[in-house]
C-alpha cells in the first residue's frame, strides 16, 4: 500500500457565502408565497361568508315581505266596526286594483258579521271595464245576500272604471273639488302609415282571415274596421250607461251632456245627481254608519310580490316578443 492509497479525502468545500444567500432568499420568497396564499385564501373564505351571511338576511327580508305585511284589523271582527275597502290608482288585471283582489276583500268585508257597512274609498283615474264591471256585479250580489250598505267614498278623482264601480253603492260621497265622471269609453293608438311611406318601409304583414290585421298601427285603417271599433266601443258605453242608470235610479238627473266623457267637480256631481252629498271616510264612518271603528280589508301587494309581478310581466313580454317574432301569433 503506497502512501497516496492511504491518505484519508479532505471534506467537501463549504458553500460559497453568495450560493447560501441565494438559497436563502429562496427560501424567504417562497415562505413569504405560502404566507400571502394562506392570507388569500382566509380573506376568501371570510368574503364567502359574508356573503352568505348576506344572501341569508335577503331571504329573510323578502320571507317577511312577503308573509309579513298581512294588515290586521286594530279589534277583533266581532266587534261593530265600518268595514273598508280602498279603490287607488288604475283599475285593471295587472294593476294592484284588479278585479279578485277586490272582489276577495269586498266579501271578506261583507262576510264579517260585526261590519255594520262596507265603505269603498275611491280616487282612482279609471281603467279595465271589464275588471270594473266583475266588481260591479260582485257588489250587487253581496248586497242582496248580506242586506250590507255599501257606500262611497270619493277623494280625489272617481273616474271612468272607477266610477263605474262607485254606481253599484247605495250612496257615493264626494269633495267640493273631486273629479267625478268620465261616464265613457275609448280605444287609442298610432298609425305610422305615412312615416314609413316617408321612410321607404314596406309591412308585410301575413295572415289567415281577411279581418286578422284589424287595427294593425302599421296598416292602413279601412272605414269597415274603424266602423267595427265604433261599434264595440258604442256596445261598451251602453253598458256603462245601463249600470249607472241602475245604481242611480231616479236621483240621476240626466242632462245631453251625461254620459258624453266629462269629468265634473263633486260640488256639481252632487247637483247632477252623480253623487249624494260630500263627506269623507270618517264623517260616513261615525255620522251615516255610526260605527266609527274602522277596519281595512284591502288586499295589498307585499314587496316580494309587486318584485315577482313586475319580474314575471317583463320575462312573459320578452317571451311573447321571442314568439311573435318567430312566426304566427295569436293576438
Amino acid at each position: 500500500m503506497n502512501s497516496a492509497d492511504s491518505t484519508p479525502e479532505a471534506p467537501a468545500a463549504a458553500p460559497a457565502p453568495a450560493e447560501a444567500s441565494v438559497a436563502g432568499w429562496e427560501r424567504a420568497l417562497v415562505e413569504r408565497l405560502v404566507l400571502a396564499t394562506l392570507a388569500e385564501q382566509r380573506a376568501a373564505r371570510r368574503w364567502r361568508n359574508v356573503w352568505r351571511s348576506v344572501w341569508l338576511l335577503l331571504a329573510l327580508a323578502v320571507a317577511w315581505l312577503a308573509y309579513g305585511e298581512t294588515v290586521l284589523p286594530s279589534k277583533p271582527k266581532s266587534t261593530p266596526h265600518t268595514a273598508l275597502v280602498e279603490v287607488r290608482g288604475p283599475i285593471g288585471a295587472e294593476h294592484e286594483a284588479n278585479a279578485s283582489a277586490l272582489v276577495g276583500a269586498l266579501r271578506a268585508a261583507f262576510e264579517d258579521p260585526g261590519a255594520q257597512a262596507v265603505v269603498l274609498l275611491i280616487d282612482s283615474p279609471g281603467g279595465s271595464p271589464v275588471q270594473a264591471g266583475i266588481v260591479n256585479d260582485e257588489i250587487w250580489r253581496l248586497k242582496d245576500k248580506h242586506d250590507k250598505p255599501v257606500y262611497a267614498v270619493v277623494e280625489e278623482t272617481c273616474a271612468s272604471a272607477a266610477y263605474y264601480i262607485a254606481a253599484a253603492a247605495d250612496r257615493i260621497y264626494v269633495d267640493k273639488a273631486s273629479l267625478v265622471g268620465s261616464i265613457g269609453v275609448l280605444m287609442d293608438g298610432f298609425g305610422f302609415t305615412g312615416l314609413m311611406d316617408k321612410l321607404g318601409i314596406e309591412r308585410r304583414l301575413l295572415t289567415a282571415g281577411e279581418n286578422k290585421g284589424f287595427l294593425d298601427p302599421f296598416s292602413p285603417q279601412t272605414p269597415a274596421h274603424r266602423a267595427h271599433a265604433q261599434r264595440m266601443l258604442d256596445d261598451i258605453h251602453r253598458q256603462f250607461i245601463d249600470v249607472v242608470r241602475k245604481g242611480r235610479g231616479q236621483r240621476l238627473k240626466e242632462t245631453p251632456e251625461t254620459f258624453t266623457g266629462l269629468v265634473w267637480t263633486g260640488q256639481r256631481a252632487v247637483e247632477m245627481g252623480l253623487a249624494d252629498d260630500f263627506g269623507s271616510l270618517d264623517h260616513v264612518a261615525r255620522e251615516v254608519v255610526q260605527a266609527e271603528e274602522i277596519i281595512d280589508y284591502t288586499q295589498r301587494e307585499s314587496m316580494a310580490e309587486r318584485l315577482a309581478r313586475r319580474l314575471g310581466a317583463g320575462a312573459a313580454d320578452t317571451m311573447m316578443r321571442m314568439a311573435r317574432s318567430a312566426g304566427p301569433a295569436w293576438r
